[in-house]
Protein backbone atom coordinates (compact mmCIF):
# COMPACT_ATOMS: atom_id res chain seq x y z
CA UNK A 1 0.00 0.00 0.00
CA UNK A 2 0.89 -0.46 0.52
CA UNK A 3 0.61 3.26 1.09
CA UNK A 4 -0.06 3.61 0.82
CA UNK A 5 -0.65 6.13 0.95
CA UNK A 6 -3.05 9.41 1.01
CA UNK A 7 -3.09 10.83 4.36
CA UNK A 8 -1.83 13.96 4.99
CA UNK A 9 -4.19 14.92 7.17
CA UNK A 10 -3.98 11.17 9.05
CA UNK A 11 -0.80 11.50 9.07
CA UNK A 12 -1.10 14.55 10.98
CA UNK A 13 -3.70 13.24 13.47
CA UNK A 14 -0.89 9.88 14.05
CA UNK A 15 1.94 12.41 15.09
CA UNK A 16 -0.05 14.27 17.74
CA UNK A 17 -1.64 10.86 19.19
CA UNK A 18 1.82 9.35 19.34
CA UNK A 19 3.36 12.39 20.96
CA UNK A 20 0.49 12.33 23.39
CA UNK A 21 1.31 8.71 24.46
CA UNK A 22 4.82 8.80 24.35
CA UNK A 23 4.19 11.53 27.16
CA UNK A 24 1.82 9.31 29.09
CA UNK A 25 3.85 6.32 30.06
CA UNK A 26 7.01 5.88 31.94
CA UNK A 27 10.02 4.55 30.33
CA UNK A 28 10.47 1.39 32.27
CA UNK A 29 7.93 -1.31 34.36
CA UNK A 30 7.50 -1.19 38.16
CA UNK A 31 11.17 -3.60 38.09
CA UNK A 32 12.63 -1.15 35.79
CA UNK A 33 13.76 -4.50 33.85
CA UNK A 34 12.06 -3.81 30.57
CA UNK A 35 11.40 -0.62 28.23
CA UNK A 36 7.88 0.14 28.01
CA UNK A 37 8.37 1.60 25.18
CA UNK A 38 8.41 -0.20 21.38
CA UNK A 39 9.40 1.57 18.69
CA UNK A 40 8.42 1.50 14.88
CA UNK A 41 10.42 2.19 12.10
CA UNK A 42 8.52 2.98 8.98
CA UNK A 43 7.76 4.92 5.87
CA UNK A 44 6.04 8.68 5.70
CA UNK A 45 2.25 7.25 4.71
CA UNK A 46 2.20 5.52 8.01
CA UNK A 47 -0.96 6.32 10.25
CA UNK A 48 -3.55 4.70 12.60
CA UNK A 49 -6.14 6.00 15.18
CA UNK A 50 -4.82 7.71 18.17
CA UNK A 51 -7.69 5.74 20.05
CA UNK A 52 -6.01 2.11 18.47
CA UNK A 53 -2.57 2.83 20.12
CA UNK A 54 -4.39 3.55 23.25
CA UNK A 55 -5.74 0.26 23.35
CA UNK A 56 -2.58 -1.52 22.23
CA UNK A 57 -1.17 0.61 25.24
CA UNK A 58 -4.23 -0.44 27.48
CA UNK A 59 -3.73 -4.44 26.14
CA UNK A 60 0.47 -4.79 26.36
CA UNK A 61 1.17 -2.26 28.80
CA UNK A 62 3.59 -0.61 25.94
CA UNK A 63 3.53 2.65 24.22
CA UNK A 64 4.12 3.06 20.31
CA UNK A 65 6.83 5.86 19.59
CA UNK A 66 7.20 6.02 15.56
CA UNK A 67 10.34 6.94 13.00
CA UNK A 68 9.67 8.09 9.86
CA UNK A 69 12.14 7.29 7.29
CA UNK A 70 10.90 8.67 3.95
CA UNK A 71 9.19 7.44 1.40
CA UNK A 72 9.47 2.96 1.42
CA UNK A 73 12.01 2.51 -0.72
CA UNK A 74 15.06 5.12 1.55
CA UNK A 75 12.81 3.27 4.54
CA UNK A 76 14.38 0.43 3.27
CA UNK A 77 17.62 1.33 1.95
CA UNK A 78 18.26 2.79 5.91
CA UNK A 79 16.93 -0.01 7.84
CA UNK A 80 19.54 -2.76 5.89
CA UNK A 81 22.25 0.37 6.27
CA UNK A 82 21.28 -0.27 9.76
CA UNK A 83 21.35 -3.88 10.67
CA UNK A 84 22.34 -5.49 13.81
CA UNK A 85 21.99 -2.25 15.68
CA UNK A 86 18.50 -0.83 14.31
CA UNK A 87 16.96 2.38 15.07
CA UNK A 88 13.89 0.34 16.39
CA UNK A 89 12.30 -2.62 17.09
CA UNK A 90 9.81 -3.25 14.10
CA UNK A 91 10.37 -2.02 10.55
CA UNK A 92 6.95 -1.71 9.01
CA UNK A 93 6.41 -1.09 5.51
CA UNK A 94 8.68 -3.10 3.15
CA UNK A 95 6.61 -4.53 -0.08
CA UNK A 96 6.83 -7.18 -2.07
CA UNK A 97 8.55 -5.66 -4.72
CA UNK A 98 11.82 -5.10 -2.14
CA UNK A 99 11.33 -7.83 0.00
CA UNK A 100 14.14 -9.81 -1.20
CA UNK A 101 16.78 -7.37 0.27
CA UNK A 102 16.66 -7.18 3.35
CA UNK A 103 15.24 -11.05 3.92
CA UNK A 104 18.82 -10.91 1.98
CA UNK A 105 20.61 -9.11 4.28
CA UNK A 106 19.35 -10.56 7.53
CA UNK A 107 17.66 -7.82 8.99
CA UNK A 108 14.87 -9.72 10.40
CA UNK A 109 14.36 -12.04 13.56
CA UNK A 110 12.16 -15.00 12.89
CA UNK A 111 8.55 -14.60 14.71
CA UNK A 112 4.98 -16.12 13.70
CA UNK A 113 2.40 -13.15 14.94
CA UNK A 114 -0.65 -14.13 16.89
CA UNK A 115 -3.30 -14.02 13.77
CA UNK A 116 -1.74 -15.29 10.80
CA UNK A 117 -4.01 -17.95 10.52
CA UNK A 118 -6.63 -15.53 9.22
CA UNK A 119 -4.19 -14.65 6.23
CA UNK A 120 -3.83 -15.91 3.40
CA UNK A 121 -1.43 -18.18 2.33
CA UNK A 122 -0.44 -16.29 -0.97
CA UNK A 123 0.07 -13.35 0.67
CA UNK A 124 2.81 -15.25 3.61
CA UNK A 125 5.36 -14.75 1.31
CA UNK A 126 7.98 -15.79 3.72
CA UNK A 127 5.49 -17.97 5.28
CA UNK A 128 8.20 -21.51 5.76
CA UNK A 129 10.84 -18.81 8.25
CA UNK A 130 8.11 -15.89 8.86
CA UNK A 131 10.68 -13.41 9.16
CA UNK A 132 8.17 -10.96 7.82
CA UNK A 133 4.42 -10.47 8.44
CA UNK A 134 2.20 -9.63 6.04
CA UNK A 135 -0.13 -6.09 7.38
CA UNK A 136 -1.87 -4.56 4.30
CA UNK A 137 -2.65 -5.16 0.15
CA UNK A 138 -3.72 -3.21 -2.36
CA UNK A 139 -2.48 -1.85 -5.69
CA UNK A 140 -0.36 0.19 -7.20
CA UNK A 141 -2.30 2.24 -10.06
CA UNK A 142 -2.37 4.94 -12.31
CA UNK A 143 -4.96 7.58 -10.40
CA UNK A 144 -6.42 10.52 -13.05
CA UNK A 145 -8.39 13.65 -12.17
CA UNK A 146 -12.01 13.50 -13.48
CA UNK A 147 -12.20 16.94 -13.83
CA UNK A 148 -9.75 17.87 -15.57
CA UNK A 149 -10.83 14.92 -18.27
CA UNK A 150 -14.29 16.09 -18.37
CA UNK A 151 -13.79 19.93 -19.02
CA UNK A 152 -11.89 18.76 -21.97
CA UNK A 153 -14.09 16.22 -23.45
CA UNK A 154 -11.22 13.67 -23.18
CA UNK A 155 -11.26 9.94 -22.14
CA UNK A 156 -8.84 9.06 -19.27
CA UNK A 157 -6.28 6.65 -19.91
CA UNK A 158 -7.63 2.93 -19.48
CA UNK A 159 -4.21 1.18 -19.65
CA UNK A 160 -0.25 1.56 -19.94
CA UNK A 161 -0.21 1.78 -24.25
CA UNK A 162 -2.61 4.77 -23.62
CA UNK A 163 -0.20 7.04 -21.46
CA UNK A 164 2.37 6.93 -24.16
CA UNK A 165 -0.04 8.29 -26.80
CA UNK A 166 -0.10 12.34 -27.65
CA UNK A 167 -3.40 13.08 -26.18
CA UNK A 168 -1.61 12.54 -22.60
CA UNK A 169 1.41 14.31 -23.02
CA UNK A 170 2.69 16.31 -20.28
CA UNK A 171 0.19 14.48 -18.07
CA UNK A 172 1.83 12.03 -15.60
CA UNK A 173 3.70 12.30 -12.59
CA UNK A 174 5.40 9.23 -11.13
CA UNK A 175 7.72 8.54 -8.49
CA UNK A 176 11.09 7.54 -8.06
CA UNK A 177 11.27 3.52 -8.96
CA UNK A 178 14.86 3.32 -7.35
CA UNK A 179 13.43 5.40 -4.29
CA UNK A 180 9.58 4.65 -3.53
CA UNK A 181 7.92 1.97 -3.70
CA UNK A 182 4.98 2.70 -5.89
CA UNK A 183 7.34 3.85 -8.56
CA UNK A 184 8.90 0.67 -8.39
CA UNK A 185 5.47 -0.79 -8.79
CA UNK A 186 4.92 1.25 -11.79
CA UNK A 187 7.83 -0.18 -13.53
CA UNK A 188 7.09 -3.55 -12.64
CA UNK A 189 3.83 -3.40 -14.22
CA UNK A 190 5.65 -2.02 -17.16
CA UNK A 191 8.24 -4.94 -17.28
CA UNK A 192 5.24 -7.57 -17.33
CA UNK A 193 3.52 -6.03 -19.76
CA UNK A 194 5.98 -5.42 -22.35
CA UNK A 195 8.95 -8.11 -21.25
CA UNK A 196 12.22 -7.38 -22.62
CA UNK A 197 10.58 -4.21 -24.73
CA UNK A 198 10.02 -2.16 -21.19
CA UNK A 199 12.67 0.29 -22.10
CA UNK A 200 10.82 1.17 -25.77
CA UNK A 201 8.02 1.42 -23.46
CA UNK A 202 9.70 3.78 -21.32
CA UNK A 203 11.97 6.23 -23.84
CA UNK A 204 8.27 6.52 -25.22
CA UNK A 205 6.80 7.98 -21.79
CA UNK A 206 9.91 9.92 -21.27
CA UNK A 207 9.27 11.29 -24.65
CA UNK A 208 6.14 12.01 -23.89
CA UNK A 209 6.56 14.22 -20.69
CA UNK A 210 6.35 11.87 -18.13
CA UNK A 211 7.89 13.47 -14.54
CA UNK A 212 9.85 11.56 -12.08
CA UNK A 213 9.88 12.96 -8.55
CA UNK A 214 11.54 11.48 -5.53
CA UNK A 215 8.48 10.12 -3.26
CA UNK A 216 4.45 9.72 -3.45
CA UNK A 217 4.19 12.28 -1.22
CA UNK A 218 5.35 14.81 -3.23
CA UNK A 219 3.52 12.75 -6.58
CA UNK A 220 0.41 13.05 -5.24
CA UNK A 221 -0.02 16.08 -3.10
CA UNK A 222 2.14 18.33 -4.87
CA UNK A 223 2.03 17.59 -8.51
CA UNK A 224 -1.11 15.85 -8.90
CA UNK A 225 -4.18 17.95 -10.09
CA UNK A 226 -6.92 15.65 -8.45
CA UNK A 227 -5.22 15.67 -4.78
CA UNK A 228 -7.64 17.47 -2.52
CA UNK A 229 -10.22 17.04 -3.34
CA UNK A 230 -10.24 17.39 -7.10
CA UNK A 231 -8.54 20.76 -6.04
CA UNK A 232 -4.68 19.88 -5.83
CA UNK A 233 -1.93 22.31 -6.62
CA UNK A 234 -0.35 20.48 -8.82
CA UNK A 235 -0.87 20.63 -12.76
CA UNK A 236 -0.68 16.42 -13.63
CA UNK A 237 -4.16 14.98 -14.10
CA UNK A 238 -2.26 11.97 -13.71
CA UNK A 239 -0.47 10.00 -11.16
CA UNK A 240 1.34 6.49 -9.91
CA UNK A 241 -0.80 5.94 -6.53
CA UNK A 242 -3.23 3.51 -5.37
CA UNK A 243 -6.78 1.92 -6.45
CA UNK A 244 -7.44 2.66 -2.98
CA UNK A 245 -6.68 6.23 -3.32
CA UNK A 246 -9.91 7.93 -4.22
CA UNK A 247 -12.10 7.12 -1.15
CA UNK A 248 -9.51 9.99 0.44
CA UNK A 249 -11.06 12.44 -1.75
CA UNK A 250 -14.36 12.43 -0.45
CA UNK A 251 -13.49 11.63 3.48
CA UNK A 252 -15.29 14.11 5.50
CA UNK A 253 -17.65 15.83 2.63
CA UNK A 254 -21.30 16.54 3.39
CA UNK A 255 -23.24 15.44 1.52
CA UNK A 256 -20.76 12.83 0.13
CA UNK A 257 -20.86 13.12 -3.92
CA UNK A 258 -21.65 10.46 -6.04
CA UNK A 259 -18.21 9.48 -7.29
CA UNK A 260 -14.88 10.08 -5.80
CA UNK A 261 -13.21 13.44 -8.01
CA UNK A 262 -10.51 10.93 -9.20
CA UNK A 263 -10.14 7.60 -10.66
CA UNK A 264 -8.44 4.73 -11.78
CA UNK A 265 -6.86 3.60 -14.83
CA UNK A 266 -7.34 -0.42 -14.11
CA UNK A 267 -5.19 -1.81 -16.74
CA UNK A 268 -2.32 0.09 -15.17
CA UNK A 269 -1.72 -1.73 -12.09
CA UNK A 270 -0.01 -3.94 -9.54
CA UNK A 271 -0.47 -5.86 -6.88
CA UNK A 272 1.32 -4.95 -3.57
CA UNK A 273 1.39 -6.14 -0.20
CA UNK A 274 3.44 -4.48 2.52
CA UNK A 275 4.71 -6.66 5.19
CA UNK A 276 6.20 -5.63 9.12
CA UNK A 277 9.26 -7.72 10.58
CA UNK A 278 11.28 -8.01 14.44
CA UNK A 279 14.59 -6.15 13.37
CA UNK A 280 17.22 -8.31 14.72
CA UNK A 281 19.07 -6.27 17.71
CA UNK A 282 16.23 -4.56 18.71
CA UNK A 283 16.53 -3.47 22.24
CA UNK A 284 12.46 -4.52 22.64
CA UNK A 285 11.93 -7.59 21.00
CA UNK A 286 9.20 -9.04 23.47
CA UNK A 287 7.51 -5.19 22.78
CA UNK A 288 7.95 -5.59 18.95
CA UNK A 289 6.29 -9.17 18.67
CA UNK A 290 3.44 -7.73 21.02
CA UNK A 291 3.12 -5.18 18.19
CA UNK A 292 3.33 -7.90 15.19
CA UNK A 293 0.65 -9.49 17.05
CA UNK A 294 -1.01 -6.07 17.46
CA UNK A 295 -1.19 -5.34 13.51
CA UNK A 296 -2.65 -8.50 12.71
CA UNK A 297 -5.40 -7.60 15.05
CA UNK A 298 -9.26 -7.21 14.07
CA UNK A 299 -8.67 -3.84 15.83
CA UNK A 300 -5.76 -2.87 14.26
CA UNK A 301 -6.91 -3.92 10.63
CA UNK A 302 -10.12 -2.64 10.41
CA UNK A 303 -8.43 0.78 11.23
CA UNK A 304 -6.48 0.82 8.39
CA UNK A 305 -8.29 1.13 5.47
CA UNK A 306 -9.37 5.00 6.51
CA UNK A 307 -6.10 5.63 8.09
CA UNK A 308 -3.87 4.26 5.57
CA UNK A 309 -6.28 3.33 2.87
CA UNK A 310 -5.00 0.06 1.77
CA UNK A 311 -6.59 -3.55 2.14
CA UNK A 312 -6.36 -5.66 5.38
CA UNK A 313 -5.07 -9.05 4.88
CA UNK A 314 -6.80 -10.79 7.85
CA UNK A 315 -9.96 -12.23 5.95
CA UNK A 316 -12.45 -11.18 8.59
CA UNK A 317 -11.70 -7.89 8.78
CA UNK A 318 -14.56 -5.65 8.10
CA UNK A 319 -14.14 -3.15 5.80
CA UNK A 320 -16.02 0.39 5.66
CA UNK A 321 -18.74 1.25 3.62
CA UNK A 322 -16.78 4.42 2.38
CA UNK A 323 -14.29 2.87 1.20
CA UNK A 324 -15.72 0.02 -0.58
CA UNK A 325 -18.02 2.48 -2.06
CA UNK A 326 -15.52 4.74 -3.81
CA UNK A 327 -12.71 2.45 -3.77
CA UNK A 328 -11.49 0.56 -7.23
CA UNK A 329 -11.74 -3.33 -7.13
CA UNK A 330 -9.40 -4.69 -9.58
CA UNK A 331 -9.43 -7.61 -11.11
CA UNK A 332 -6.62 -9.30 -12.98
CA UNK A 333 -3.80 -6.75 -11.57
CA UNK A 334 -0.53 -7.42 -12.91
CA UNK A 335 1.55 -9.46 -10.29
CA UNK A 336 5.53 -10.58 -10.16
CA UNK A 337 7.23 -14.17 -8.73
CA UNK A 338 9.09 -12.74 -5.97
CA UNK A 339 12.04 -14.81 -6.89
CA UNK A 340 11.87 -12.91 -10.48
CA UNK A 341 11.48 -9.64 -8.83
CA UNK A 342 15.21 -10.07 -6.74
CA UNK A 343 16.89 -11.71 -8.87
CA UNK A 344 16.54 -8.54 -12.00
CA UNK A 345 15.44 -5.66 -9.54
CA UNK A 346 18.82 -4.25 -9.50
CA UNK A 347 19.67 -4.20 -12.91
CA UNK A 348 16.05 -3.34 -14.41
CA UNK A 349 16.21 -0.22 -11.93
CA UNK A 350 19.70 0.85 -12.83
CA UNK A 351 18.66 0.82 -16.45
CA UNK A 352 15.43 2.83 -15.93
CA UNK A 353 17.41 5.23 -13.74
CA UNK A 354 19.67 6.03 -16.56
CA UNK A 355 17.37 5.77 -19.17
CA UNK A 356 14.46 7.96 -17.33
CA UNK A 357 16.19 10.37 -14.86
CA UNK A 358 19.82 10.83 -15.93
Amino acid sequence: MSKHALRTTAAATAVIALVGLSTACSSTDSSGEHSKTVTLVTHDSFAVSKSVLKKFTARSGYRVKVLRGGDAGAAVNQTVLNKGNPQGDVFFGVDNTLLSRPLGEGVFDSYEAEGLGKVPRELQLDRGRHRVTPVDSGEICVNFDRGYFEKRKLDPPESLADLAEPEYKNLLVTSNAATSSPGLGFLLATVDEYGNGWKDYWKKLKANGVEVVDGWEQAYNDRFSGSNGGKGKGDRPLVVSYASSPPVEVLGKKPLPAQAPTGIAEKTCFQQTEFAGLLKGAKNPEGGKALLDFMLSKTFQEDMPLQMFVNPVREDAELPELFTKYGASVEDAAAMDPSKIAENREQWVKAWTSLVVK
